[in-house]
């Protein structure tokens, strides 16, 4: 049965055709992405688990209106309407979300309903709700809720948190933040933020090893889909020959998941990432599964590559270079610093396969040829996607 809101939320695209159609319609739509370099695309692999996948949920707080300037109806939570401002589509009947999340959405809506709490109208300025935040473990259960409400919240946040606390869910919620916003700007800032019950950050289990995941820091929405994105990067990134040698430098690695999946390959792995507290948890978590060989240095890509203070002086290139930039691709300058290390494989694991096509003629064109690219549905139901090529340097260009 088609979810009432299906078409409106902005969530789901092919929630009206079987998944086996969905992913032809997909591997269609990213040929025709790629364009030129179609031919290369091998298999689009499948999402292990088409519903429920999700493990992080951003919910805005609104009410049941018609028009943008509603604040009469009554108060809802859920997936923000297409050309609304405030009406949103509360995800009871929702596929893409556990039913953890369900059961929270449901108890917070009504407990602040029954309280006379309002959303906050960015117009008018009136009101305290913003957003309620949902993170999961997928493999740990562990759950984080967030809730970002302005200065004007009225009802004490220990009998939010309590309330919380008493239902009863297949998970376990580990810990409840309160991210106070008195801002105009229709975003969940980590400002301000108030620890209401245990702790700030859930743990997860990809690929055999632990990661801690805080409140606010990048972790992949799809873990299960995830562990398949990580094997194929993992089988790319394999060094030449096969043997654990050299050193991998994964630019981009957020909490340093993928470094530490690879890190068995390599004698040295080096991460960079621009968030400092995303390299703090990698170092974290490296420590945690007692992996050694990993290090991570916080840094704009194009500065770190330009000082180069994480490699000794006269040594060889790194044997492969991951990439996984942000949804824009790689910035030029970066992308040219790249290029001039002359790794002899390049990973690149594009969000936004746009992104890859744009970014793929400079490095092609820079020495590199492209060999291969197979795909992931790490979002099923949507029409996202992401993409992982395998780019070798050529061997005239080599030396």
């Amino acid at each position: 049965m088609l979810c009432k809101h299906f078409g409106r939320c902005g969530g789901c695209a092919y929630l009206d055709i079987p998944y086996e159609d969905e992913l032809a319609l997909k591997r269609q739509n990213l040929a025709e992405t790629l364009g030129e370099y179609a031919s290369d695309l091998g298999e689009l692999h499948p999402a292990p688990v088409p519903h429920s996948y999700r493990n992080k949920m951003e919910f805005a707080f609104g009410d049941e209106g018609k028009t943008v300037d509603s604040s009469t109806g009554r108060l809802s939570l859920g997936i923000r309407k297409k050309r609304s401002f405030y009406e949103v589509a509360e995800p009871s009947a929702c596929v893409l979300i556990p039913e953890d999340f369900k059961r929270i959405v449901k108890s917070v809506t009504d407990f602040f309903h029954d309280r006379g709490e309002t959303f906050f109208h960015r117009k008018r300025h009136t009101g305290a709700l913003r957003h309620l935040v949902l993170r999961r473990g997928e493999f740990t259960g562990e759950i984080l809720v967030i809730l970002s409400a302005s200065s004007a919240l009225e009802t004490p946040l220990e009998d939010f948190a309590e309330n919380l606390l008493a239902l009863p869910l297949s998970g376990e919620i580990v810990g409840i933040l309160h991210a106070k916003n008195d801002g105009v700007a229709d975003a969940v800032k980590n400002e301000n933020i108030t620890l209401l019950h245990g702790r700030n950050f859930y743990n997860e289990s990809i690929c055999g090893l632990k990661f801690e995941v805080s409140a606010f820091s990048f972790f992949q929405t799809n873990s299960r889909g995830a562990e398949v994105l990580y094997e194929i990067v993992n089988k790319f990134s394999s060094p030449l020959p096969l043997k654990k040698t050299g050193i991998a430098l994964d630019m981009y690695c957020g909490t340093g998941t993928i470094a530490q999946i690879i890190s068995p390959k390599f004698e040295r792995v080096i991460g960079v990432e621009l968030v400092e507290d995303a390299v703090l948890a990698a170092r974290k978590n490296a420590a945690a599964n007692e992996i050694a060989n990993c290090e991570f240095h916080a840094g704009d890509a194009f500065e770190t590559l330009s000082n180069f203070s994480f490699f000794e002086e006269g040594a060889s290139p790194p044997d492969v270079i991951i990439l996984d930039p942000p949804r824009d691709g790689l910035h030029p300058k970066a992308c040219a610093k790249i290029a001039a290390l002359a790794a002899p494989r390049i990973v690149y694991v594009a969000c936004k396969p746009k992104s890859l096509v744009r970014d793929l003629p400079l490095l092609l064109g820079a020495g590199y040829a492209l060999r291969a690219i197979e795909a992931v549905d790490m979002f099923p139901r949507t029409p996202h996607m992401e993409a992982v090529a395998l780019l070798e340097r050529l061997q005239d260009d080599a030396n």
